[in-house]
């Protein structure tokens, strides 16, 4: 929580990067460590925010992947408060494929290309 009362914008991403390594172990992906040769960077990001949400709340966060592309694929992102419609906030994150040892950017895992199917977690 800020000095504002509501829960700071920073602790969003981290909710959503939190539920966006569930999502990878959800598809059986266990590239997202940097010794691996198949791995992920954060390209960017837009996030939007709609709703102010205050402690204590109970959040939902859903992704799924929206695109793939040779390098990179993005994931949408909604964080909504328990039981609404209508989200706190919404976000695209354009992942890039990446191996760390060769610090460059590699073709998108088959993994993510044959299991991209829309999921909430």
């Amino acid at each position: 929580m800020d000095t504002l009362g509501h829960i700071n914008h920073a602790a969003y991403l981290t909710y959503m990067e939190s539920a966006r390594v569930d999502v990878y172990f959800e598809l059986g992906y266990r590239g997202i460590r940097k010794d691996e040769d198949e791995s992920t960077i954060l390209g960017s990001m837009e996030v939007n925010y709609h709703h102010q949400a205050t402690h204590p709340s109970q959040l939902e966060i859903g992704h799924r992947i929206s695109r793939v592309g040779g390098k990179s694929f993005d994931f949408i992102a909604g964080v909504f408060q328990e039981g609404q419609d209508s989200p706190l906030c919404t976000a695209l994150f354009k992942m890039v494929a990446f191996n760390y040892s060769q610090n460059q950017a590699i073709p998108v895992p088959i993994k993510i290309k044959e299991l991209c199917r829309p999921m909430v977690l």
